[in-house]
Parts: C-alpha cells; structure tokens; sequence
C-alpha cells in the first residue's frame, strides 16, 4: 500500500517542484506599453518645431536690442553735446560711458542670479522699468555729476536685457538657433540708426534733453509688450514646475498648430540654481576662462570702434598726426592749450555715422553660414584675426572715403564676433547656470567697455599708431582664444543639468 502511493504522490511532487523552479529562473515579462509615457523639454521643443509663437517671440525679444542699442549708441551722440555744456576736458566724456558700463558690470551678475533663482521674464521687465526710469531722469540732470550717476543707474538697468536672449535661445529648436539668433543683429542694427537719425534732427534743434527723453520710449513699450511672452519651459522644470512647463509648451504648439509629444515630462528638479563656482568647475573652467577674455577683448574692440569714430569725426584728426584741426570759425573755449574743443557733429558727421554703422549688418549673411558651417569657434576665430588686421589698417594715411570704408568694415567685423560669441555662451553652459554664465559673462565684458574710451577717446589724441595698435593686439589674442575653445555648440542639444 504504502509503494503504491509513492508512486502515485512522488511524479505529482516532482512536477509541483519542477513548476517552482521553473518560475524562479523563467524572467518575468512586463507589458512596456502600460508603462506611462514621458519626455524632456529638449524633446518637446523639437517636436513642435518652428513656427508662429518663434515669429512673435523673436519680434518682441529681438526688440530688446532696438531699446539697447538706444540707450548705448545715444551716448556717441550726445558726447559733443555735453562736452560744450558743462566744459568737459576729454576724460570726463569718457568718464560718462566708463561709469554706464561699470553700472552693467557690476549688476550683470547679480540679475543673472536673480534670474536663474526668479525667472528670466520676471528679471528682463525689472530691468526694463529700471532703465527706463533712470534714462528719463537723466533728461532733468542739473550738473555734469547728476548725468555721471544717472547714466550709471541706466546702465544697471540694460545689463538685464540679455535674458532676453536667453529664453529665445530656450525656447528655438536646435536647428533654428544658428539662424534666428544671428538675424537678432538687425534690431540692434535698427537701434542704432534710430539714434543716430532722431539725434541729427532732434539735437541740433530741441537739444541733448528731448534726445534722452525719446531714445526711453521703446524700453517702456516693450514692458507692455512683454505679457505675450510665457515665461522659460526649460526654467520651470529647472525649479521643480513641470505643469506650468507643459501649459507653457502645449500653448506653443496650439500657436504653432503643432503636436506635443505623447505623456508628461520626466526631467529632476535642480536641488540648487547655478553660482559663481559652477562656472569653475572641473567641467567648465576652461571654458569659463576663455570665454571671458573673448568677451572682455570683443566689448573693447566694439566699443573702442564706436567711440573711435565718433572722436576722429569730432576732433578731425588727421593721417596719425594727433593733431586737431579747426574748421572755420571754430575756436578753443578755454584757450588755445586746453584739450577741450566744442565742435559739435555736423549734418556730414551724422552721414558717416549712419554708413559706418550699416556696416554692422554687412557680413551678417557670412556670419550665419559660418556658424552653421564651420561652427562658433572657427568662425569667431576668423573674424577676430580680420579685425585685427583692419585696426592696423587705420594706421594708413588715407582719404574721407578710405576711412569710411575701414570703419564700415570694422563695425561689420565687430557686430560679427558679439554675434558670435553671444550665441556660444548662451549654448555652451546648462539651464540651471545659463543665466549666470551670460551674467557673469557680461559683466566681465563691461570691463572692456569701460576701458575703451580712455583709449578712444584720450589715447586717440596723443598717439593714434598707440591706440589702435592696442586694439589689434587685443583681437589677435582673442582669436587665439577662440581657435582652442575646448567645446563647439554647433548642433549641440541644450544641456538641462551640468
């Protein structure tokens, strides 16, 4: 009995057994497509694409640069102006733009922090209202001091309009940045002519206050305009508002009539916003260190050509000599030793002006077919070593008409290389730090920008081959700078997180 019932429990137990082991070694499989669907703003932001929200976006946020170049240009124009009023000897005209940019430098960084802790939209309108408020007040300046302080104001104001380029470059598709954001050159371009047109009506007739009182006027408009604008997708996921980054994308895709990607975005909230140190980390140190003397030489060479214009039209002086020649009738205010002349810009000087400063827009189709063809390195390497060399040029001898083509194609070089190197920056650091990388970046140009018109503007007149020698050798080791850029952005995807 008991043999019997061996056999019949013995195959039932070994089957039972067999089952159980074949279960613990048999992996188990999972239905994937029950699993939720997520995605990143990077691809949410390919998948709509280009298309009417990019139009919008790039009209209004490109217009920062109309208001910018206004406020910046505004003091090439109105240097003779102030000169004659208050007696100003040279240094003290240079001192006005020295002080708007150390007023940049030193809240550049501080608003790129606010704005990767804040968000970029919140800080772009502050500083809008800011600079707006302080360049109307500097219309009513009583003294030459009151007009130093205020325009310093003014300049702690536009050091916020790069986040404005910030969140175009956000929001565009990878594809389109190398083509959107170097067309961003022609509101500056725009800005500038607007200046330099009102102010050769405007000052000669109403005077340097109305001029001041008009070049505020589309920093206020753009405060109105900016409530079309969402604020950054990338920078709400960075902070932890996933739901806000999908109202904001699936917005863009309905303006676009576009698709979003199926499910809900899966990307980490940073724990803390980017700092200074971020940028000299092991990582981006590098980087860091020779993006700052790019911007540092590219601010001085900019500014230097500007106010180097402005100072050879003033003063008039001629094939390197230094010396200053007076047209008819003009004489010497304050005796015949004194570097202070009051020779205001004539309808002629205006002219030149407005022809040299097209030029900024000449090489702007190259620019972009650079930077999409041979990337952001080469192409701001090439055209720094150019610069350079045409620096050197102006130590020449030449006519009216040769000078004005060395400027056009200066301030065409020079436009090329902020473009350039404006976008690299924007590219090369994460969203959690991109503020302060173009913050900081900024701020340390500014250092550039202020040291330009002691060297336009003061250097100039002792030694012409001094001054623009020290511009040229200043681009060459910018190009050197550019050339071993350790990374290139072109077709690069917009990093999240370091």
């Amino acid at each position: 009995m008991q043999r019997i019932t061996q056999k019949i429990i013995e195959p039932k137990l070994t089957k039972y057994v067999n089952t159980i082991k074949l279960e613990e070694v048999t992996p188990r499989v999972t239905d994937s497509s029950n699993a939720p669907k997520t995605y990143s703003v990077e691809e949410a932001v390919e998948t709509i694409g280009f298309g009417r929200f990019h139009i919008m976006l790039f009209l209004i946020m490109g217009s920062t640069g109309i208001a910018e170049a206004m406020e910046i240009m505004l003091l090439a124009v109105i240097s003779s102006s102030i000169r004659c009023e208050w007696r100003l000897q040279s240094w003290q005209v240079a001192l006005v733009t020295t002080m708007v940019f150390f007023g940049y430098m030193v809240f550049s960084i501080i608003l790129g922090l606010l704005a990767d802790r804040y968000g970029r939209l919140k800080i772009l309108a502050l500083s809008f209202l800011w600079g707006a408020y302080f360049s109307l007040l500097t219309s009513f300046s009583p003294s030459y001091g009151w007009f130093v302080f205020l325009r310093c104001m003014v300049g702690c104001g536009v050091s916020g309009h790069a986040q404005g380029l910030i969140i175009k470059t956000e929001f565009l598709p990878k594809t389109c940045r190398g083509y959107m954001l170097p067309l961003s050159q022609l509101f500056w371009l725009a800005g500038s002519l607007l200046i330099i047109g009102v102010g050769s009506v405007v000052n000669p007739t109403l005077g340097w206050r109305w001029l001041v009182r008009l070049a505020s006027i589309p920093g206020i408009i753009l405060v109105i305009v900016f409530r079309f604008i969402p604020e950054s997708a990338r920078f709400n996921v960075s902070v932890g508002k996933h739901q806000a980054a999908m109202e904001t994308l699936t917005r863009i895709a309905k303006i676009n009539h576009s698709k979003m990607p199926e499910g809900t975005i899966d990307e980490p909230a940073v724990e803390r916003t980017g700092s200074f140190c971020d940028l000299l980390d092991r990582k981006y140190l590098r980087t860091s260190l020779q993006i700052w003397v790019i911007w540092l030489g590219i601010s001085f060479a900019y500014y230097g050509v500007i106010l180097a214009s402005s100072e050879l039209l003033e003063r008039n002086l001629l094939c390197g000599s230094g010396q200053v020649a007076l047209g008819a009738g003009e004489e010497p205010y304050e005796g015949s030793h004194s570097p202070c002349y009051c020779n205001m810009l004539s309808s002629s000087d205006y002219r030149t002006m407005i022809i040299s400063t097209v030029g900024e827009i000449a090489l702007n189709p190259f620019n972009i077919l650079g930077i999409n063809l041979i990337g952001r390195r080469w192409t701001l390497g090439i055209t720094m070593t150019t610069t350079g060399i045409f620096f050197l040029l102006l130590n020449i001898c030449m006519s009216s008409t040769g000078l004005i083509g060395i400027l056009f194609c200066l301030r065409a070089l020079v436009s090329a290389n902020f473009n350039t190197i404006y976008i690299y920056t924007a590219e090369v650091y994460p969203t959690v730090m991109r503020a302060i990388g173009m913050g900081t970046s900024g701020s340390l140009c500014r250092i550039g920008a202020m040291a330009a018109p002691f060297i336009a503007q003061v250097l100039l007149s002792a030694s012409i081959i001094g001054a623009l020698c020290l511009f040229s050798a200043v681009c060459f080791i910018c190009a050197i700078s550019a050339f071993t850029l350790p990374i290139e952005t072109k077709g690069r995807a917009l990093q999240q997180v370091k």
